[in-house]
């Protein structure tokens, strides 16, 4: 791969992903493979005057052995060093930079109910750190190829080629060729354009409909709550890119609104396993049915929404035209990052504060009064066609088209 393009990516992700501050700390959490271009990226880091920069490795390889071999009350067990390590970060607030290059079948094979113990146990402890750093730091996920991320997407290739196409599909859909600079203020004024179309109309319900994927579906808005998309602010108002790539407007319902069914339209990779061709029936807000013919995959997806009382609710609902730069790729990205950005989508699990209007000014007790939801996990699935339909209803009674043929009539 060229080397200025990936130092361009690197100094994107450093000025325009977290927007470093100048004596601030970073965290880059990397694969042990990907210890090339950290390097690049923490290079950068320092151009811009990072305090400190430090690295969180992780290996597909060993988590694997670990979750096989390893005794499960331990692997629940969240140890002092680490819960000490969240304190810290939750008192000096580093930036944080997500490398994803994760194999999508890492865990295949390992029991689905081992690893929900393990996600039960651990994440109501790490999602206390993380809610008390919300919307305080700034941070983003981006992705590099790893090897077998690389064949799982073109398993036709050697290795090398494989990684080389995958870069180059990566590097397009990030906006790094040209002026990655100005590419990402452009794309950003149009998000931003796009939302305040979207918010102008206090959007009440949204309704779907595909005959393609057999989708047949609403969700409720609440009416404190607005659509939201690309870069964010921290409170105390820095500006940063949390996903790279991002094509989506957002936003998240009520969490007793969803009603109908929903059938996903692109497999997706979840802890370490792949799963497709599968659905939800919702009654109430509630998923009351996970649908699939593969019994392995449909217990990964019930262990899933039983992670913790409300993993079977609704944290988000994501609007995206079906002929986004992700999905003119024409490949399936095995990654969320990625995937979710190539079409419509809704989330399970974790509501957004930030998309609350005004929610900086707000107390703890206003902002519990909203009936959004709070949850440990937040896991996107795809559900966009390319004749999918939405139609809004608004505050005010009015019944407006949003989506026709999987694109924006906006």
């Amino acid at each position: 791969m060229n080397k200025k393009l990936l130092k361009d990516y690197a100094k994107l992700l450093i000025k325009m992903g977290v927007n470093l501050q100048k004596n601030q700390m970073l965290v880059i959490t990397a694969n042990v493979d990907d210890n090339y271009f950290v390097e690049i990226l923490t290079k950068e880091a320092y151009k811009a005057h990072a305090k400190y920069v430090r690295i969180e490795w992780i290996s597909d390889e060993v988590n694997y052995l670990n979750y096989k071999y390893g005794d499960i009350n331990t692997l629940k067990d969240l140890p002092v060093w680490q819960e000490e390590k969240l304190k810290y970060d939750v008192e000096n607030l580093p930036a944080r930079i997500v490398i994803d290059s994760s194999n999508p079948d890492a865990l295949y094979g390992i029991p689905s109910n081992k690893i929900n113990e393990v996600s039960k146990s651990r994440l109501p402890i790490i999602m206390k750190y993380r809610e008390m750093m919300d919307n305080k730091h700034q941070w983003c996920i981006a992705g590099i190829p790893g090897k077998k991320w690389a064949k799982k997407v073109y398993p036709e290739l050697s290795f090398k080629k494989a990684i080389d196409k995958l870069w180059d599909d990566i590097l397009y859909v990030s906006r790094v060729y040209g002026d990655p600079i100005s590419n990402w203020n452009n794309h950003n004024k149009n998000l931003k354009t796009r939302i305040a179309k979207l918010n102008s109309f206090k959007i009440k319900k949204l309704i779907y409909k595909s005959n393609e994927s057999k989708t047949d579906f609403e969700i409720g808005i609440p009416k404190e709550l607005i659509f939201e998309a690309g870069s964010e602010k921290t409170l105390n108002g820095i500006e940063y890119n949390p996903n790279m790539p991002t094509e989506e407007c957002f936003t998240s319902p009520d969490k007793y609104s969803a009603n109908g069914v929903v059938y996903a339209t692109k497999p997706l990779s979840i802890r370490g396993n792949v799963v497709s061709n599968f659905g939800f029936r919702f009654k109430d807000g509630k998923i009351i049915e996970v649908i699939s013919e593969d019994e392995y995959e449909k217990k990964i997806l019930e262990d899933l929404i039983n992670t913790d009382s409300n993993a079977c609710y609704l944290g988000e609902v994501a609007l995206v035209p079906f002929s986004s730069p992700i999905n003119q790729r024409n490949i399936l990205f095995y990654s969320t990052l990625y995937d979710e950005n190539a079409c419509c989508h809704l989330a399970i699990g974790r509501a957004f504060v930030e998309c609350i209007n005004n929610y900086q000014n707000l107390s703890d007790d206003e902002i519990n009064k909203i009936n959004i939801n709070k949850s440990s996990i937040h896991v996107d699935f795809m559900i966009g066609t390319s004749d999918l339909s939405i139609d809004a209803i608004t505050y005010n009674g009015d019944k407006i088209s949003i989506f026709k043929n999987g694109e924006f009539v906006i």
